[in-house]
């Protein structure tokens, strides 16, 4: 489990951003980023405020992944997603899937475990 003032940290980083969007969004994203800290530990998070995001790198594998909140979702951005077999992930690009979280739905912790697992393997 993530160290409590690192995740208090994270979270008080997060505020400019979530300012605005709807409080569920913002909640959900404070659930999602929490959740990746505490799944996987070796990963840093890092709020990045002109992005508007909070990315997440790994030592061995590089950037892994990002949380993006939107007006009515959450997505969680896997930068090499196109590798990774999930039928949760959405897009059609040529690198990058994502899982679209939606207000209300319950996370998909052990999923995201298993996506967070294979995307630091295929990179590390």
């Amino acid at each position: 489990m993530s160290d409590t003032s690192t995740t208090d940290l994270l979270l008080g980083d997060l505020r400019p951003i979530l300012r605005a969007y709807p409080e569920p969004v913002a909640e959900l994203t404070r659930q999602a980023a929490v959740a990746l800290v505490e799944l996987r530990p070796d990963l840093e998070a890092k709020v990045r405020l002109g992005w508007g995001s909070v990315n997440y790198r790994h030592p061995a594998a590089g950037f892994v992944c990002a949380i993006f909140p939107l007006e009515d979702h959450v997505s969680l951005v896997f930068e090499h997603g196109r590798q990774l077999s999930s039928p949760l992930l959405e897009g059609d690009g040529k690198q990058v899937r994502f899982i679209r979280l939606v207000p209300g739905a319950a996370l998909p912790i052990d999923e995201i475990g298993l996506l967070l697992a294979e995307a630091i393997a295929l990179r590390a």
